[in-house]
């Protein structure tokens, strides 16, 4: 039986087109249109809208063939402005060298159409910001949240879970400190960051004052303090009007959002309309000065389930599409934020929903989480629905680590949200089809039919934990792991029959068996964690010497392995010799 295999004219994720999978089952891309990378649409979804960055242009700008004229005297200085006037940046060739599947042209011309932002603050980058972006046409990023609370953590450790997040992957990271010193934090995170960062300036405008004390200047202020030190982009809670109000009243959990949920209490106070709406010009002006971008945001967004898609949630949406038309009459960059619980039917709809009323400016989600019922495993509930976010549209997805819902993140859960966004983000990738974004999956494919261990923990997101894992119950890079064992391992077995050419790859050959190296520090900690081996055991790892492993009679081969020896010794030098640390429980049946 044959069956037609639904392509629709996306790439090969590979750039070698290595194996026997067709290309990508995504539509073709689009770079340039409004569907640069893309799935297709469900039935019912909504479509792209026909308007980009350039259907609002500043006042007494026109457009001169591709690109923009400026006023007599104009002087650029956000990516945007750049961009409408066909300039290309250093940052935006750094951006195209960081993804060779885009040219800087092409950055250059999705940033002037508003579907791409380049969250990089002139201050900022007179540090150690590297430039990247974010947009449907780039790969997909992931953005890790950090911050001191009033009871928990300080600006030491703030900046060390800032290198950790940047160890493990994240592409932005959010300082969302609500204690301490709140100023020292920010300047140090901005002084060590090579990753762009983002803040929510109304913590720090009500830190010492009442949320009701919140007038223009308070606002523009705080913004302009925190552009002069370099922040990125900022989160700013314009979309939460006096008349959305009433439509939370019968939410389960009501305003999850912290700006979402002050902004209202100030609006019923006053009875007035969201400062940040009424003087977004003037907000737009600070914040053009140095190129912070907006990441608009969601104040109404659902927290559970039972909320989601709801008449208050649309109706900031469209808000935030105003907002969006707004400030790039500014000459502002641009993201949007998007829903945090959302059940899994609905966010192919969201992402689409958003791409329309904003006109394809990226869309920056927290999660979103598909169940309510995992706390503890958020991280897991929520990369689930971020990967189905990312393939249907989302540009940036925000990590949420197992303490969402019950805490402050300490340095491991900053590791284990990184990963599991990193999952997410690179399943969306590839998926999308975005050239190359396969590559490193079929590199480490072919160490791993070629039994070559140690070219599998190079290859790798997580070399030590790989590593440590394995070592746990078989310390020899051999042809099987203690998975299998020697006689049920489908790759030894495949690589053996000579018709198959797994496991056979040019470079990737692996040499005699040996021992593996002694544990370093990090994959020992990652064992005492585990806590299923003694720390007796763990210390014989840390402390052993590599090296090959022979049989006492065998003058070059290692014994264990059954490319050298017949089957009958190398079984018998497994059990004899490769003691696993554990001992093997005895089945019910030898009992």
């Amino acid at each position: 039986m044959s069956y037609v295999l639904p392509l629709r004219g996306a790439p090969n994720p590979s750039s070698q087109n290595a194996g026997t999978k067709p290309g990508s089952f995504s539509i073709a891309p689009d770079v340039g249109g409004a569907r640069a990378y893309s799935s297709p649409d469900s039935p019912g979804m909504p479509q792209p809208s026909g308007k980009t960055a350039w259907d609002f242009l500043p006042e007494g700008w026109s457009r001169a063939g591709q690109f923009a004229q400026a006023p007599a005297g104009f002087e650029p200085i956000t990516q945007l402005e750049h961009a409408r006037l066909g300039l290309i940046t250093p940052a935006m060739r750094r951006v195209a060298q960081r993804e060779p599947h885009l040219s800087a042209e092409q950055v250059r011309d999705e940033i002037a159409a508003g579907r791409m932002i380049i969250p990089a603050n002139i201050i900022h980058l007179k540090h150690q910001l590297d430039p990247m972006a974010i947009g449907r046409a780039s790969l997909t990023k992931i953005n890790a949240n950090m911050g001191a609370s009033p009871i928990s953590s300080g600006t030491e450790e703030e900046v060390e879970k800032l290198r950790w997040a940047e160890r493990w992957g994240a592409d932005t990271v959010m300082d969302l400190s609500t204690g301490g010193d709140l100023d020292a934090t920010r300047r140090a995170i901005i002084e060590n960051a090579r990753v762009p960062i983002g803040t929510v300036p109304i913590y720090s405008m009500i830190i010492g004052r009442k949320i009701e004390e919140l007038n223009k200047q308070l606002i523009l202020d705080t913004l302009e303090h925190q552009a002069r030190q370099g922040v990125d982009y900022f989160t700013i809670h314009a979309g939460v009007l006096r008349a959305h109000i009433p439509l939370v009243q019968k939410r389960l959990i009501g305003i999850v959002s912290r700006g979402g949920s002050l902004l209202a209490k100030w609006m019923l106070t006053h009875k007035a309309e969201n400062p940040m709406y009424q003087y977004f010009e003037e907000i737009c002006a600070v914040m053009r000065r140095y190129d912070v971008s907006f990441s608009l945001g969601d104040g109404l967004r659902p927290g559970g389930l039972a909320d989601a898609s709801d008449a208050a949630q649309l109706a900031e949406l469209c808000a935030l599409g105003e907002l969006t038309e707004r400030a790039w009459r500014q000459g502002c960059q641009v993201m949007v934020e998007g829903p945090g619980h959302v059940p899994f039917d609905q966010i192919e709809y969201n992402m689409k929903l958003q791409r329309s009323v904003c006109h394809g400016a990226p869309f920056y989600v927290l999660g979103p989480l598909v169940t309510d019922i995992f706390p503890g495993y958020d991280h897991i509930t929520s990369a689930i629905g971020a990967t189905a976010a990312g393939y249907h549209g989302a540009s940036m997805l925000c990590y949420v680590t197992p303490k969402e819902h019950l805490g402050l993140p300490k340095k491991d859960d900053v590791k284990q949200g990184c990963i599991a966004y990193k999952i997410a983000a690179h399943a969306a990738d590839v998926a999308l089809g975005i050239p190359g974004s396969r590559d490193r999956d079929d590199e480490l494919t072919k160490a791993r039919a070629a039994l070559n261990w140690e070219r599998h923990f190079e290859l790798s997101f997580d070399p030590d934990t790989a590593r440590a894992y394995h070592d746990e119950d078989l310390d020899v890079d051999t042809d099987f792991c203690a998975m299998c064992g020697h006689d049920w391992c489908s790759v030894r077995i495949s690589k053996e029959i000579q018709e198959i050419g797994s496991g056979k790859a040019e470079g990737f050959e692996r040499g005699v068996a040996v021992k593996s190296a002694a544990l370093t520090s990090d994959q020992r900690e990652i064992l005492e964690k585990r806590g299923v081996l003694s720390p007796e055991e763990i210390h014989k790892l840390a402390n052993k010497t590599r090296k090959a492993v022979r049989d006492d009679d065998a003058a070059s081969k290692a014994s264990c392995h059954s490319d050298y020896v017949e089957r009958t010794d190398a079984e018998r030098i497994q059990e004899e010799r490769l003691v696993q640390l554990r001992p093997k429980a005895q089945s019910p049946a030898a009992e």
